[in-house]
């Protein structure tokens, strides 16, 4: 690892790194709080970072509907968008019972931009799951 990587991950362990929201009522969506990678893309970082998404079971979430969770970056902490290559995490419900708890782990690729969070879409419909939340958490390989 090269010094200014090995610089930048010391920073990340400094930040805060990890984000969580509760969920949005169905027909509706929403964000967490950002992290701030304190660098405009992470370049060479990106092999040493790994991050997971992860959401509560929600036992509301009604047959066939869905709860999406979207990893989205921003270049300004205001306007966000997904980030290429990384996917999504999608539950849905069924059998009456809604959707178990489920998490996606991943790296993120080197044009990721300063703040990244995660956002979460309810299908319209959907049920009420605003108990339960949603999770981020970025994490340096060691």
């Amino acid at each position: 690892m090269s010094a200014s990587v090995s610089g930048q991950i010391r920073r990340l362990t400094a930040i805060d790194l990890q984000k969580s929201h509760v969920l949005p009522a169905a027909a509706a969506s929403v964000g967490t709080a950002s992290i701030n990678f304190e660098t405009t893309t992470l370049g060479p970082a990106a092999d040493d970072i790994e991050a997971t998404i992860s959401i509560d079971a929600t036992p509301d979430l009604v047959d066939a509907k869905t709860i999406i969770l979207t990893v989205e970056d921003s270049a300004d902490d205001s306007s966000f968008a997904a980030i290429a290559g990384v996917g999504t995490l999608t539950v849905t419900g069924a059998g009456g019972v809604g959707a178990s708890a489920a998490s996606q782990r991943f790296k993120f690729p080197p044009a990721t931009r300063q703040y990244v969070r995660v956002s979460a879409a309810v299908l319209t419909a959907g049920g009420s799951n605003i108990a339960k939340s949603f999770y981020l958490k970025v994490f340096p390989n060691s």
